[in-house]
């Protein structure tokens, strides 16, 4: 896939995952927006890349379609998107006391991680299968999953369900925009320096890090974004799930 001068969008772009990807798409020449509810860190990091920020909720689709809107005006037809935007509850399906898991965060969990990723993809791909092909493809889409799709643990049925959504949908929409030649492919990070590990002691972090077989430490952000730029630079990758986790499998808890 062409990267230079075309037009991408990231969600989740203003931090972790997300914003490796941005920086390193906007490195190789791409026009990047950012779709992030973070204001001020999506706002600096699109000034540090070049690019664009836009305050977007993925589980609204109106905010959805007039980011992409805006973004369209600015930089033109959206060629690549990377589905970064997501939350990571940590709650058992029953808590102490016999107490039930809330539906409310159950339900946040599907609809940013499984429901905003098909929002953004469908609407992604519905604006650019009516734009002209460069070379033999019009465009590719990322999503991101989670080792936790298939090795999920005690404590995170909301997280788990969510992401084997995301992966369960790659290969039926690879198959659908395979014909207006538009790959879709998804990553399934292990354990990542994120955000939501920051807030952990030192100790802790290391020690999550050591779980991993080889190399025995926390993925760089900047690893999955080099695994999204190999990604496409090669047009046969096309509707698989790719593991990027040290061959960490997870253990119960």
């Amino acid at each position: 896939m062409q990267i230079e001068n075309v037009a991408a969008i990231v969600t989740g772009g203003a931090s972790g995952l997300g914003a490796a990807t941005a920086a390193a798409l906007a490195a190789k020449g791409a026009r990047v927006t950012i779709f992030d509810l973070n204001d001020e860190a999506g706002n600096a990091h699109a000034g540090k890349i070049g690019g664009r920020f836009a305050n977007v909720n993925v589980t609204d689709e109106t905010s959805v379609c007039d980011a992409m809107d805006d973004a369209q005006a600015a930089h033109g037809v959206a060629r690549i998107l990377v589905n970064c935007a997501g939350v990571a509850p940590a709650k058992k399906a029953v808590g102490k006391e016999f107490v039930p898991h809330d539906m409310e965060s159950f339900r946040r969990a599907v609809e940013i991680n499984l429901v905003g990723t098909f929002l953004t993809c469908s609407r992604f791909a519905a604006r650019l299968q009516q734009a002209e092909p460069i070379g033999e493809e019009r465009g590719l889409v990322v999503n991101t999953a989670s080792v936790a799709a298939f090795d999920g643990q005690i404590g995170q049925p909301a997280y788990a369900a969510s992401k084997a959504g995301v992966a369960g949908m790659t290969l039926p929409l690879a198959r659908e925009f395979a014909r207006e030649q538009i790959r879709v492919m998804t990553i399934a990070p292990g354990i990542f320096w994120t955000p939501m590990l920051e807030g952990l002691p030192p100790a802790a972090q290391e020690s999550l890090g050591k779980m991993v077989p080889h190399p025995a430490r926390l993925g760089k952000p900047e690893e999955y974004a080099d695994l999204v730029m190999a990604i496409a630079g090669n047009p046969m990758l096309n509707g698989e799930v790719i593991r990027l986790d040290g061959a960490i499998r997870m253990a119960a808890k």
